[in-house]
């Protein structure tokens, strides 16, 4: 750790500190399947309109953040996470009273897109790389990850209570006051970038060009980005559509709210085991592992019938394997190519899952208005599955060679 550190930012602080952020900046996101129902109802839109605005969101929250993450690693990373912070606030509270479904795809799309492409906790995680000791390094991707999941839990059924007391209105205004509280919590996480860099010669005088240049001529990197594009897929087309899913086949409301909690709940036992696994498994034989093991509980939950218990167990198992992906995905990048240029190599890795995020939403919505049926699109995150299981497969696990750095040393 850089000693020009504040020496009250100890690791535990910056865990604490970036935690929260994740926890924050994740939450009220990850229950806006929730307000589909009703906002759709109010306004008189299908849910192909719902959807593509999650579906821009998930786009640009992924395009904005390898320019985010650039950024970060150049001025530090609490001046973006605030910057991504207030358009998410203004984004959120504006979209309480967006009347058209332009203005819709504007609020709840653009503005929110880049909003978490600012303050997600890839940027956390990006972070806890540059300024956390070696042997913390794993561990506190695996807990920036959970934080996020927990604000999962917390938010899905403070957004049904939320939605029940005081409508979806004022459930969205509360959550944008809540969204503030981002903005001192960046604090822990400010450092000079130069400490990022490690001291070998080569690595210190990288450009961003370079950097990018490096990362898109290696296999593996390839691989882990062609990999992260079906998290992205399943995951936010599930974390959207779920609950509607549910209500269509039968199930009352209180069961998509708690399935989106208990997801949230059980991945910040899946991120942490991820992380700590992370240090002991050989990392792509644990996302391989993950990626089938969704096709498999996706397949079996599609073939039962539907039932307040199944639902809630694959809940469990699904959330398990949520964002357990993030741990080994983070340490592989950061193990191929140092911290560096972390936060912009991760935002590139991020980008394929949004882009398989904006696909899934879109395409869910898409084909719902068309077939009265989600069918294709499960099927569809099944085999992205399988086929990720396999492509993670032959990613090679160690630093990429740098002849320069080795000629200098």
């Amino acid at each position: 750790m850089s000693a020009r550190i504040a020496p009250w930012r100890t690791p535990v602080v910056i865990l604490l500190c970036g935690c929260l952020i994740g926890m924050l900046a994740f939450g009220p996101r990850s229950g806006f399947g929730l307000f589909l129902t009703p906002m759709t109802e109010a306004r008189g839109w299908g849910r192909d309109v719902f959807a593509l605005a999650m579906a821009i969101q998930m786009l640009l929250w992924g395009a904005g953040q390898p320019f985010a993450g650039a950024l970060a690693d150049r001025f530090g990373a609490p001046w973006v996470i605030s910057g991504g912070a207030l358009l998410y606030v203004i984004g959120t509270a504006w979209m309480a009273y967006a009347t058209s479904a332009l203005e819709f795809h504007l609020t709840a799309g653009v503005l929110i897109g880049f909003g978490l492409a600012g303050c997600s906790f890839t940027l956390v995680i990006g972070a806890f790389g540059k300024l956390m000791p070696d042997n913390w390094r794993s561990l506190s991707f695996g807990a920036g990850t959970a934080a996020g999941s927990f604000g999962q839990f917390l938010f899905s059924p403070l957004s049904i209570a939320l939605i029940d007391q005081f409508g979806w209105q004022n459930a969205l205004l509360i959550f944008a006051a809540i969204l503030l509280l981002i903005l001192p919590l960046t604090l822990a996480l400010a450092a000079p970038p130069e400490s990022a860099a490690p001291k070998g010669p080569a690595v210190a005088r990288q450009s961003l060009r370079q950097a990018l240049s490096e990362a898109f001529g290696h296999r593996s990197y390839v691989l882990l980005v062609l990999g992260y594009f079906t998290c992205g897929f399943q995951l936010f087309f599930i974390a959207v559509h779920l609950p509607a899913y549910l209500v269509d086949r039968g199930l009352p409301v209180w069961v998509g709210g708690w399935s989106l909690a208990i997801i949230g709940l059980f991945n910040i036992m899946g991120s942490i085991g991820a992380g700590w696994l992370s240090n002991l498994v050989p990392k792509r034989f644990i996302l391989s592992a993950i990626y089938f093991s969704r096709s498999v509980a996706i397949l079996i939950f599609i073939m039962l019938p539907p039932h307040p218990a199944t639902t809630l167990v694959f809940s469990a198992v699904i959330g398990v394997l949520w964002l357990s992906t993030v741990p080994p995905t983070s340490a592989l990048v950061a193990l191929m190519f140092g911290p560096r240029w972390l936060s912009m190599l991760l935002g590139l890795a991020f980008f394929s899952h949004q882009v398989g995020g904006f696909l899934g939403v879109w395409l869910g919505g898409v084909m719902f208005e068309a077939t009265g049926s989600y069918a294709l699109i499960w099927w569809g995150a099944i085999g992205f599955g399988v086929a990720s299981a396999v492509i993670n497969l032959p990613i090679v696990e160690r630093p990429v060679e740098r002849p320069a750095a080795t000629a200098a040393a």
